[in-house]
């Protein structure tokens, strides 16, 4: 048997109040799990299953009453309270009055078309009127062939 498995490893017990201090630890703002499990001494996973297991038991702040069932002893159930609200009032909904629309801007200019050619120290710059827009493409193709 290897040398790290003589006296044999046992399994720690924690006690309650320990869990519980240590899950009241991971609930404070800005703490992560890992540096309070490290922090005492535990593995995370074992942290996180405590916070789990502490998540999942009934909350205190139920509301109980005791409940007496015959020959059975007097015990404590979960009952639904009463609570009465007060009845809406329906409020008038307003009846939408008609905006006039506003008149659209007139078209703005479109910019003129810029082309500029350059080769070498020579540069050569063309202007052509938005508008005219098939004009300059045709012009292009016939520069271009």
């Amino acid at each position: 048997m290897p040398a790290a498995f003589e006296g044999g490893r046992r399994r720690r017990r924690h006690s309650d109040e320990f869990k519980a201090d240590a899950v009241a630890a991971c609930a404070q703002p800005g703490m992560s799990m890992a540096a309070v499990a490290m922090a005492h001494g535990i593995n995370a996973n074992l942290l996180r299953r405590w916070v789990h297991e502490a998540e999942m038991k009934p909350s205190t702040d139920t509301v109980r009453a005791d409940v007496d069932d015959g020959d059975k002893a007097q015990e404590s159930k979960a009952v639904f309270v009463p609570v009465s609200l007060p009845t809406p009032t329906p409020t008038p909904t307003p009846t939408p009055t008609p905006t006039p629309t506003p008149t659209p801007p007139p078209p703005a200019q479109a910019p003129d078309i810029r082309i500029e050619l350059r080769r070498g120290p020579t540069t050569v710059t063309v202007t052509w009127p938005a508008g005219a827009a098939s004009d300059c493409a045709a012009w292009m193709r016939e520069l271009l062939r």
